[in-house]
């Protein structure tokens, strides 16, 4: 079935096999603005039937488990949030599920590329509402699933509050009580309960793991389109981590509060975690002095082993750091809730054993989601049959998905590096991780997000010190692969053609060492960088390859866009492989008022004296097609030069920066792909990241208009004084 675009009010019956629907919720990202999607289950009176039937990110399921709230994901077009609703498992008496989101702060008006996107139980897209009349709303119904006769529709709704989160619920009957008394997190606030087991799913799985903590398109097809959960209501379980020579207990440790204020109502505050500064040792004797690892690098031998360490260190931060466990899982589409992993877990295929390198397992609200994991290491290729065999496995055992982790990295968010047989994956997802990804992530948290446990935070920098290690074999994208060389060389030849046969291995390494920039960029800088490309483009693997292949073969060059959130416009990164530079830009819009001079005085300002002289700056005039172009090191001496004329009105400039670039396939010296990185770093470091777009200045009132309201001030003011002397 194709996808349908909707359009405000519009609705479409959804098909049989959307048992199994999820309702993905996404946007371009807007720096740290955090949204947060949420469901309503309604009556025939469109109110919930009690506060239960409020699933976000403090209640992440319903009592029955039809409605789970799935969590936060990044993708190459923005960030999304994804609701699953089991239409077969609601109740009969739930007519409606209402699908929102609301803003930590700001408004939708703030956001690009608001939509909503609906999954069948296969993963494809059956509809899309696309918004772009938000403005000051801060909580926004995007649409409703509800039932009709038998059966089920879609509609787009595209109301929003102005009240928030808290308002909207309140609205549709939940009953808020934030300011209720919230108890404390610290464990001296928790009394142990040994005795009290915790009441978990059957399946014969008793979760003793840690609770999944998380934080949390346009409309034209040439526009670029770029969670801490709270516990069951048995009772939080405590976090279990086992010591050396220590017999821990076979069930899992249960907690109670400390005595607090009774709750009524539910809690909408979202709780933050306050960061943990990892300890620096100061007691060497001299700077050669390495501290311990906790995940040793001694003795790394072979493939096996490197494979072994690196899952091994990999499940058991998992376990111990609880957001980072969340941040990898919500990728996979697994729930919030009580997590455990396994390794070397060995299962029967007929007559043979398979045995994945791990499985992760995650209970929440009687559901019970798992996962098959694959590691490879250093440069071991993932094989098809091996995924296969592992997806034969999951759709036997009813698991939920296949997960692969290795050194490769995707083109496109959501792909997999391999091809398998699409038969198998009808009941089972695959997914696919890079080391990159890990590392991206563990960064993310320990440095953006927040770990509130100095011991976590201890736990998670020893993970990053481990994957970042050569020994290791986690290593990030350093190869443009065996047809670099004879591709490059024919575009110094002037013979490439879109047609060559391994020009598209070329075309796709240049995907994917962008995705790997985007990936260390955003760890980094602490928003989601992202490849920005027109979305038919970026929801089409062939397309988006042609379109490199025809770039390269035309005109000889490899070239990005990046959307970075809260720079003064997007980054261009451009490989000329004709004249091996690499160029890095940004376009920034000029001041609407003042001078010419004065908007170029304006740039120069931002740019201070540290900027390098060789930065190149173009000016666009308003009615012309030419533009001027001169080194900043002359701009500086005669602001003046930029401007074609006195009379021409400055609307535009454009900076830019080349840098040399490295032409061998792979290494540090003279290697292509350290250029590149090198280039987009460094050029947003010294130049994008000390610019500000130019704000407009307030309207103002009409003179007539000052004159009235002072006057009505002075005669307000005089009355007052008037009543005070006569009391």
């Amino acid at each position: 079935m194709e996808a349908r675009s909707l359009t405000k009010g519009a609705n479409l019956e959804l098909p049989a096999e959307s048992s199994g629907l999820q309702i993905v919720v996404g946007w371009a990202d807007a720096g740290e603005r955090e949204v947060d999607a949420s469901a309503l289950l309604l009556g025939g009176d469109r109110r919930v039937r009690s506060d239960n039937d409020f699933v976000f990110y403090n209640q992440p399921a319903s009592p029955d488990g039809s409605v789970r709230h799935l969590g936060t994901s990044v993708t190459d077009g923005g960030v999304e949030e994804r609701i699953a609703v089991d239409l077969e498992a609601l109740p009969d008496d739930v007519h409606t599920v209402a699908i929102a989101a609301s803003l930590d702060r700001g408004s939708f008006g703030d956001l690009d590329g608001l939509h909503l996107v609906a999954l069948d139980g296969t993963g494809s897209s059956v509809a899309r509402y696309d918004i772009a009349d938000a403005t000051v709303e801060t909580a926004f119904v995007f649409g409703e699933v509800y039932r009709r006769g038998s059966g089920w529709k879609l509609r787009a709704v595209g109301q929003g509050w102005d009240s928030g989160l808290a308002g909207l619920a309140t609205d549709f009957g939940v009953t808020v009580d934030d300011d209720a008394a919230v108890p404390p997190h610290d464990d001296e606030s928790m009394q142990t309960v040994a005795d009290e087991p915790v009441a978990l799913p059957g399946d014969g799985f008793v979760p003793g793991g840690v609770a999944g903590d998380s934080e949390a398109g346009n409309d034209a097809d040439d526009e670029l389109v770029d969670v801490v959960d709270e516990q069951p209501d048995e009772g939080p379980v405590a976090e279990v981590i086992p010591l050396p020579g220590v017999t821990m207990p076979s069930t899992p440790v249960a907690t109670k509060p400390a005595a607090h204020s009774p709750r009524k109502g539910v809690r909408t505050r979202r709780a933050r975690p306050a960061k943990s500064m990892v300890p620096t040792p100061t007691l060497a004797a001299d700077p050669s002095w390495q501290p311990a690892r906790l995940f040793s690098v001694a003795g790394i031998g072979g493939t096996d082993e490197q494979e072994n360490r690196a899952t091994s260190a990999l499940l058991a931060t998992m376990l111990a750091v609880r957001p980072f466990a969340r941040g990898v899982v919500a990728r996979l589409g697994a729930p919030a809730g009580l997590m455990e992993t396994f390794s070397e877990v060995q299962f029967a295929l007929g007559e043979r054993t398979v045995i994945p390198d791990a499985v992760i397992r995650v209970a929440r609200a009687g559901r019970l989601w798992t996962g098959l994991l694959e590691v490879k290491t250093s440069g071991t290729q993932l094989r098809r049959d091996q995924i296969e065999k592992y997806l034969d496995v999951a759709r036997s055992n009813t698991f939920d998905a296949v997960v692969t982790l290795s050194n490769e990295i995707a083109p496109g968010a959501g792909e997999h590096p391999v091809a398998v047989d699409h038969r198998k994956l009808r009941k089972v997802g695959l997914f696919h991780l890079s080391w990159a990804e890990i590392l991206q992530e563990a960064r993310m948290v320990l440095t953006h997000r927040g770990v509130d446990s100095p011991l976590q935070a201890w736990i998670l920098a020893e993970f990053i010190r481990y994957l970042e290690h050569p020994r290791a074999g986690t290593s990030g994208f350093d190869d443009m692969g065996p047809a670099w060389v004879t591709v490059r060389e024919a575009i110094s030849a002037g013979t490439l053609r879109p047609s060559d046969r391994k020009a598209p291995a070329v075309a796709d390494a240049w995907l994917r060492l962008i995705r790997f920039l985007c990936l260390r960029m955003t760890a980094d800088l602490g928003v989601n960088v992202a490849h920005a490309l027109p979305r038919k483009l970026a929801g089409d693997p062939g397309e988006r390859r042609a379109a490199v292949l025809a770039t390269l073969a035309d005109r000889g060059i490899l070239d990005a866009t990046l959307r970075i959130p809260n720079t003064a416009g997007p980054v261009t990164i451009v490989a000329d492989l004709r004249v091996g530079q690499v160029q890095a830009s940004v376009h920034l819009g000029a001041p609407r008022e003042g001078s010419g001079q004065r908007r170029i005085s304006w740039l120069l300002r931002q740019l201070g004296d540290t900027v390098p002289p060789d930065l190149v700056i173009e000016a666009s005039f308003s009615g012309r097609s030419d533009t001027t172009c001169e080194r900043l090191s002359a701009v500086r001496t005669q602001p003046a030069i930029l401007l074609a004329d006195r009379t021409s009105d400055l609307t535009s400039f454009r900076l830019s920066k080349s840098y040399p670039m490295g032409t061998k396939r792979s290494g540090v010296r003279g290697a292509f792909v350290p250029t590149v990185l090198a280039a987009a770093e460094g050029f947003y470091g010294a130049v994008v990241q000390r610019l500000q777009p130019w704000p407009p200045p307030a309207p103002k009132l009409s003179a007539d208009t000052m004159s009235e309201a002072a006057a009505v001030s002075d005669t307000a003011a005089d009355d007052e004084a008037e009543t005070s002397i006569t009391a």
